[in-house]
């Protein structure tokens, strides 16, 4: 089965979630170790997926999983112990068979902290790379206004 062309207008796929920073997360200056953010990274994915449908376990649901193949991160300012901050998730779209994320934090101050990306692809549970939609995927695509049916 061909895939359909992306709609002209793709709706703003996006959900803001927030995360305290724990004191487990910083180092001895009191601020984010930088490999955390990746990890905020995923918090922020993670809610989305809850909150449009398209969650890991979701995706367990139907015999995949979604291993990270390229990650981006880009630092502009410290995060510090304490600080809650704001995590924009939002969806890229894609005819290819992966999900893209990019990711926007803010501090208590709405300044941006990072930013970054990541690439996830579709590998069946028995480890079989999917070069296709997986049908749960177009599915989802259709409901949430991505492609026409």
């Amino acid at each position: 089965m061909r895939d359909k062309l992306p709609s002209k207008k793709a709706p703003d796929l996006s959900f803001t979630s927030e995360v305290r920073v724990r004191f487990s997360e910083c180092d001895p200056l009191g601020i984010v170790w930088h490999g955390n953010y990746i990890q905020y990274f995923e918090d922020g994915r993670e809610a989305f997926g809850r909150h449009h449908g398209i969650s890991y376990l979701n995706q367990k649901s139907h015999n995949f999983s979604t291993p990270i193949v390229s990650s981006k991160c880009e630092h502009k300012l410290p995060l510090e112990y304490g600080d809650i901050a704001k995590i924009k998730t939002t969806y890229i779209d894609s005819a290819a068979a992966k999900m893209i994320f990019k990711y926007e934090l803010l501090n208590p101050s709405e300044k941006v902290v990072c930013i970054g990306e990541t690439v996830q692809v579709f590998v069946e549970l028995g480890g079989e790379l999917s070069l296709t939609l997986p049908d749960f995927f177009r599915e989802w695509k259709i409901k949430v206004g991505l492609l026409d049916e």
